[in-house]
């Protein structure tokens, strides 16, 4: 989980408790300690605030939130991902 490991290491890196963080976004300690393990994806409006909160790149955990996505989406038919993802690719090149 590219994400949770990292906003786990920028609130390490901050000092700061799972249970600061679950008050500033009005949600209970064990529902962010899912975010921060993974078990739960976090709302983008949530991944916007935990970089504030955490004086951190928006766009690079907003980055990291959709890949965690993505992957999600896809880890189990590998077969077909890559090729998807190509296609993908290629229609966000033509846009």
């Amino acid at each position: 989980m590219l994400f949770a490991d990292k906003i786990r290491q920028l609130r390490e890196d901050n000092q700061m408790l799972q249970r600061q963080l679950a008050s500033a976004l009005e949600i209970d300690t064990p529902m962010y300690s899912k975010i921060e393990r993974g078990d739960r994806p976090a709302k983008r409006e949530q991944v916007v605030l935990i970089a504030k909160l955490l004086n951190t790149d928006e766009k690079e955990l907003l980055t990291l939130w959709l890949a965690d996505q993505i992957f999600s989406l896809i880890e189990d038919k590998k077969e077909l991902a890559t090729n998807a993802l190509s296609i993908v690719l290629k229609n966000l090149k033509n846009e």
